[in-house]
């Protein structure tokens, strides 16, 4: 898209309020859908990072105490 085809965030309003409420439902629906799926695709990923750490050793174990300890330090 380039910038003089970019549309403002006034400006997707302003189309979403001229659909038909069935269709602004719909695209609320589809929003939500891929929101959550862009999240768990995250979250995957962070899943993915933090085992191959935990695989190379790069992790430390302790309680809550002791995080909350080394984030106070």
């Amino acid at each position: 898209m380039s910038s003089r085809d970019q549309v403002t965030f006034q400006g997707a309003l302003e189309v979403v309020e001229s659909l038909p409420d069935s269709q602004q439902e719909d695209l609320i629906e589809i929003i939500r859908k891929r929101r959550l799926e862009r999240r768990r695709e995250s979250l995957a990923e962070s899943i993915k990072e933090a085992q191959a750490e935990y695989a190379r050793g790069e992790c430390t174990h302790g309680s809550a105490a002791d995080l909350m300890r080394e984030i106070g330090e």
